[in-house]
């Protein structure tokens, strides 16, 4: 019922230009992608909105790398794996902890400035990592400060172009392979970019649910692009929850950093207990997955809406020094960390699954890549280990490249009609409210805690938005909410198949993780059933 393309169009009749790469997205799997293939070929790079707008932009706590001698690749792999719950591909972790220090060498080259202490970065340390291995810049405004480097870099590259405001609709396919994209211009125009390659680097899908840490533009478009060309898509159940994000009056979902809990801060129920002794024996630093659910369940016991985050027992210039950008937005809105406890609930982070690809970043449709928080390199498993997604779009992006490099170019002109029947004319209920009922039916029925009949009755209320695709969609708000929708369907029906809990998937009614049923990925494809593929961690 989801179609192949979004809109009719004539590529005959369209304007079309040509370049080397396409690449969707300008976080920093988006910038960096660009500006490694920008070396040697000519890139567009596309973004729905402003150049700096994305989700690496708020990304708070750091990069995890090694660069100390009591640190190794091996620790950082050991705690990958035990992070991603028997799900991750060894291949893809072995090139992550192994390259991801080049990769941050390389960002510093590039104009990226991580905070040092006595002359030597300055590391901390996150949940289910055994060493201090965190990057930070600018004590938690690490995304940024990536972000402002590379854009720069990209601003003044002479075979970069960068189209903000341009919105992808859908890739093009000749048989199983890419030939470019259908983009959307400003004034509602469309033009084909023909391309050897295309990357999709468009992020995350937290506006999936009502209450997320992720910018508006996090609508999983990359996902939904290559599911409706044939790509397979994988692992969709896995959705992190990040712990503590602010839960106050009048205050947005704001990220409360990991790092925070890193440096001392605990955790306490509404009646001021400390809890986490009860859930796992890291106490605070305990795998995201699991810190989400305990914090569920003493709001729960307590029939509260928040637990508190506590670190009162560091200094004010401590707490300010080390997390700025958290402090001053705590402070906005009436709260001292310095003094005061910090109401926070758990809410929608991180994509661990994706757009399947292999360690080059392909996907199974020729020439389309993915990169970043939209692909499912194998690195994350069930679970992403903290930090380690800076790290993972900086060592696939230039494994990327260095396919492309190998490429053929594309040969002919490509003729594709694509004409869809009885489509109706717009939309009849307000897009925006179609959007608040799709997140609020994610949040009841396939948020962090997840049951068969949750699962089916929000399957049902998911169906009954599928008519959108016979309408007649020209507007950006249009196609984003198509692509939650699809999204959506993803997650819920993987959310359904999977009888176990592992990772960030947990069913009430199968509570106990099953290896010898389940340690496997699902695999999701438009024209086939869902599959089924072991997993190749050890």
């Amino acid at each position: 019922m989801i179609p192949q393309f979004l809109v009719d169009f004539d590529l005959q009749s369209l304007p079309c230009l040509e370049t080397d790469v396409i690449v969707i997205g300008s976080g920093i799997a988006g910038l960096y992608t660009a500006i490694e293939a920008g070396k040697d070929l000519n890139v567009i790079m596309i973004t729905k909105n402003a150049l700096l707008e994305s989700n690496t932009r708020y990304a708070q706590g750091g990069i995890a790398a090694v660069t100390s001698e009591d640190d190794s690749p091996a620790y950082h792999r050991e705690d990958t794996l035990m992070a991603g719950a028997g799900l991750c591909s060894s291949a893809a972790v072995d090139a992550l902890v192994n390259e991801g220090p080049e990769g941050v060498q390389e960002l510093i080259r590039l104009g990226t400035s991580f905070d040092v202490e006595n002359g030597e970065l300055a590391l901390t340390q996150e949940g289910a990592h055994s060493r201090r291995r965190i990057l930070h810049a600018n004590g938690d405004a690490t995304g940024f400060e990536i972000v402002r480097a590379l854009a720069a870099q990209v601003c003044v590259h002479e075979r970069v172009q960068v189209w903000e405001h341009h919105f992808v609709v859908d890739v093009i396919t000749v048989g199983n392979e890419c030939v470019g994209a259908l983009v959307q211009r400003p004034d509602g125009q469309r033009v084909y970019v023909k391309a050897s390659a295309t990357i999709l680097c468009t992020g995350g899908a937290g506006q999936l649910y009502r209450y997320t840490t992720n910018p508006e533009v996090a609508t999983a478009d990359g996902i939904a692009i290559a599911y409706r060309a044939g790509a397979r898509i994988r692992d969709m159940e896995f959705i992190q929850f990040h712990p503590t994000a602010l839960c106050y009056p009048g205050a947005p979902r704001f990220l409360i950093s990991e790092a925070v809990r890193g440096e001392g801060a605990v955790l306490r129920n509404i009646k001021g207990d400390r809890f986490m002794d009860k859930y796992h024996q890291l106490l605070e630093l305990a795998p995201r997955d699991i810190v989400a659910r305990a914090i569920v369940s003493e709001m729960e016991e307590t029939k509260s809406t928040f637990v508190y985050l506590d670190i009162t027992h560091e200094p004010q210039d401590v707490i300010q020094h080390r997390f700025p950008t958290i402090y001053e937005t705590c402070l906005n809105y009436g709260l001292d960390m310095a003094t005061d406890w910090i109401p926070v609930a758990p809410a929608a982070h991180y994509m661990m699954g994706g757009v399947k690809t292999d360690l080059n970043g392909e996907s199974s449709v020729a020439r389309l890549f993915a990169c970043g928080e939209v692909s499912s390199t194998g690195v994350h498993g069930a679970n992403r280990l903290a930090s380690n997604s800076l790290s993972e779009a900086i060592v696939f992006g230039r494994r990327i490249v260095n396919r492309i490099r190998e490429l053929a170019p594309l040969a002919g002109s490509v003729d594709l009609t694509h004409q869809l029947e009885g489509r109706t004319g717009a939309p009849k209920q307000a897009i925006i409210e179609r959007r608040l009922k799709l997140q609020k039916v994610m949040v009841r029925y396939a948020g962090l805690r997840r049951s068969e009949p949750m699962l089916r009755k929000g399957l049902e209320e998911l169906q009954r938005q599928l008519p959108i695709f016979e309408s007649e969609l020209t507007k950006k708000e249009e196609f984003e909410f198509a692509n939650m929708l699809t999204s959506c369907m993803l997650v819920t029906l993987a959310a359904l198949k999977r009888k176990e809990s592992r990772g960030a998937h947990y069913r009430e009614d199968y509570p106990q993780r099953d290896d010898a049923e389940w340690r496997k990925h699902l695999l999701q494809h438009r024209e086939e059933e869902m599959m089924e593929e072991f997993s190749d961690d050890v």
